[in-house]
């Protein structure tokens, strides 16, 4: 856990080293990333926002094709989540009521309710949201949701999803502010992502335990 926590909060190096590593496996590399966490419910703690950011910085300084690179890790968002679907789609309602290891059923239930509220558009908006991104699709599988209207929100929601921040990076990952405080950055974007989930669970809470009127 330690070497993951390290690892998410230096991404920048992490990737640097990569590349010269891999060399052009790189984007085999990124894509298995990007469709692990998007594909695979057991898989949301990877980097998926820092690592699309940093990712389009090192675009913009020729370490790696930006075009090709975004291209790719639509594909692979798109296919992660397709797969997670399919999986929801097999095990279907009973992932409530059983007991599977590999799932965190308080973020399946906290994303089933996000998912309950919102519709079809969780499957957009979710993209956005560390852990909520990676059961989403789940979760509409399970729903049994009409398979064309879910490509449409998966479509769409990989292209902003992949196509903004790898856009971002290439554009303002160089700047010298934003490469110095990466860190702060990737911990506040964590936090700011975190912050609805926790107090939508402290105001069930609350509401729980406040006496009847």
């Amino acid at each position: 856990m330690p070497e993951l926590l390290n690892m998410i909060l230096n991404i920048d190096q992490f990737l640097g080293q990569w590349v010269t590593q891999y060399g052009e496996w790189i984007y085999l590399v990124l894509f298995c990333i990007i469709f692990g966490e998007t594909g695979l419910v057991v898989l949301p703690f990877l980097p998926g926002d820092s690592l699309l950011f940093i990712a389009g910085a090192f675009g913009a300084s020729g370490m790696l094709n930006p075009v090709l690179l975004a291209c790719l890790l639509i594909v692979a968002a798109i296919l992660g989540n397709t797969v997670n679907y399919a999986i929801g789609r097999y095990l279907g309602p009973r992932v409530f009521t059983s007991h599977y290891r590999f799932l965190d059923r308080s973020a399946l239930i906290k994303t089933h309710a996000f998912y309950e509220k919102h519709g079809g558009k969780t499957i957009v908006m979710s993209r956005f949201l560390p852990i909520f991104r990676t059961f989403a699709p789940f979760v509409a599988g399970v729903g049994s949701m009409n398979f064309f209207r879910f490509q449409l929100f998966n479509i769409s929601g990989a292209i902003l999803w992949v196509g903004s921040l790898v856009t971002l990076g290439y554009f303002f990952g160089n700047v010298p502010i934003i490469k110095e405080h990466l860190n702060t950055i990737v911990l506040v974007g964590i936090g700011a992502a975190a912050v609805p989930v926790i107090f939508g669970a402290l105001w069930k809470l609350f509401k729980k335990k406040s006496p009847a009127v």
